[in-house]
């Protein structure tokens, strides 16, 4: 893949949008090119922490990978849109998708639920 042709923002940074292959969105994570280059090596999404400033390996600790299934840029080269197989949830909340709440009037309804405990998978 010639990532030079890829276009990363002023931060070196690129959104990728992470859906299931039955097409719901789990979450949007940012890549830079090394992390682009590790998505693609391993077959499993990779990001850049922008609070961390590292690369992580979706899944590192929870053990919730996503494995690629197929990858896709957008008509300006400037998103990418990554379909995986998810293992159990994608959200650290415990939800499948991070997008478990809802607009209904003036609030968030929770529209999810949740598919494992965090409190058992991640230690602070």
């Amino acid at each position: 893949m010639d990532l030079l042709k890829l276009k990363f923002n002023d931060d070196g940074l690129i959104p990728a949008i992470i859906q299931d292959k039955k097409g719901n969105v789990l979450m949007l994570g940012y890549m830079n090119a090394e992390s682009v280059r590790k998505s693609i090596e391993t077959g499993i999404v990779h990001f850049w922490s922008r609070s961390r400033k590292k690369i992580w390996k979706k899944g590192e600790t929870s053990g919730h990978i996503q494995k690629i299934l197929e990858i896709r840029v957008d008509c300006d080269m400037d998103t990418l849109l990554f379909t995986v197989e998810q293992t159990c949830g994608c959200c650290h909340e415990g939800y499948y998708s991070c997008f478990w709440r809802k607009l209904q009037g003036d609030n968030w309804k929770v529209i999810e639920k949740k598919v494992f405990n965090p409190e058992k998978v991640y230690t602070k």
